[in-house]
């Protein structure tokens, strides 16, 4: 299968088909290549399982001490300062750029 074969059929398993692509399914189902229709419809059945199985999934509360680990690591953590230069370049009337690039 190629990739705009996996993507259509995620889309069936997701059930957000429209009508160009329900008539590109009907020509993968329909097709003599037997390898193809097999591929598409264990594609279709995968994504539908993972689908259920993230439907299930339930949001864990991070540990409390997380927090506070994490606000003491950014407190600690020493970026470089981040300094631009301004020159006062004359602008280029009707863009707004200016004539010359600003550095770091």
């Amino acid at each position: 299968m190629n990739e705009s074969q996996i993507d259509l059929a995620h889309t069936v398993a997701l059930g957000s088909i429209g009508d160009e692509d329900q008539r590109a399914v009907a020509e993968i189902l329909d097709t003599d290549d037997s390898v193809l229709r097999a591929a598409f419809t264990q594609e279709v059945q995968q994504t539908r399982e993972a689908l259920a199985l993230a439907a299930t999934t339930v949001a864990v509360p991070p540990p409390p001490a997380l927090r506070d680990r994490l606000l003491a690591a950014i407190a600690t953590d020493q970026a470089p300062p981040s300094t631009i230069h301004h020159s006062h370049t004359a602008f280029h009337h009707g863009n707004g750029r200016s004539a010359s690039p600003v550095r770091d």
